[in-house]
């Protein structure tokens, strides 16, 4: 075990915030609102993603990071929707605005914790029905002495690594070049949690180009921390496509049949 993993072992988080990037414009799904913004069940899956973090006892702050032009319009959002609750105490949510990347937006509402935040969550708000024994299993393995943690599920599909056509040879046919084994391979999803001061130190020394990060577990790997792997749930899926929110839709008639959700 390093002395990174040794310190983080011997001291237990004492509070445990997460941090929702939301400041993107998801294009994927059409124009229109942003896609943290899109409802799903007449709500919008931001608030959906906020009760799925608020539904965790192990949460004790929300930081939600907003479009930057946009921080007042979705304070107002959340004002507007009940939140999770739980034993009556009522988990604070804060909005911050963001910035022009998702890496700068985690980075932005990382400086926004409070000093006795020791724990930190990553959650996409695209991901708005992951269960809340997905957010407890890797927030307990944080408290545990893990400096950084992602949920994931084995693949169901056989998978190529391609040779990409880009530029004017774009949707041309491409060259396979390997067949990665698929026992080895996992499907990453959120919420991911961190050990904070591993989290700052990785967006104060991994700068990635372009759109920056899109995977906070990936800039922990980049400083040589290891990362572990706690089992995912399939209604963490991700809402990317107008076809996700189909099957969103159907998950939650699914939990209001059987659950009262």
């Amino acid at each position: 075990m390093s002395d990174r993993d040794t310190a983080n072992a011997s001291a237990a988080p004492a509070r445990t915030a997460v941090v929702i990037p939301a400041a993107g414009r998801g294009v994927r799904l059409g124009p229109g609102a942003p896609k943290a913004l899109r409802t799903l069940n007449g709500t919008p899956m931001l608030v959906h993603a906020v009760r799925a973090m608020t539904a965790s006892r192990a949460v004790s702050l929300v930081v939600v990071v907003a479009p930057a032009d946009g921080a007042a319009e979705v304070r107002n959002l959340l004002d507007a929707h009940p939140l999770a609750d739980h034993d009556s105490t009522r988990t604070e949510v804060v909005v911050v605005p963001g910035g022009e990347t998702r890496q700068e937006s985690v980075r932005l509402g990382l400086a926004a914790l409070p000093d006795d935040v020791t724990a930190v969550l990553v959650h996409d708000a695209a991901r708005p029905l992951v269960p809340v024994d997905t957010v407890d299993a890797v927030a307990a393995a944080v408290r545990e002495g893990a400096p950084a943690v992602v949920p994931a599920l084995p693949l169901a599909d056989t998978v190529k690594q391609v040779e990409p056509r880009t530029g004017e040879h774009a949707g041309e046919p491409e060259p396979v070049v390997a067949t990665p084994e698929r026992a080895l391979l996992r499907a990453v999803q959120t919420p991911q949690g961190f050990d904070r001061v591993t989290l700052v130190e990785a967006h104060e020394k991994v700068a990635l180009e372009g759109e920056g990060a899109t995977d906070d577990a990936g800039m922990v790997e980049r400083l040589g921390v290891r990362v572990v792997v706690v089992p995912g749930h399939e209604e963490a899926f991700k809402v990317t496509r107008p076809l996700d929110l189909v099957l969103a839709e159907a998950v939650l008639a699914r939990r209001r049949a059987n659950d009262g959700f």
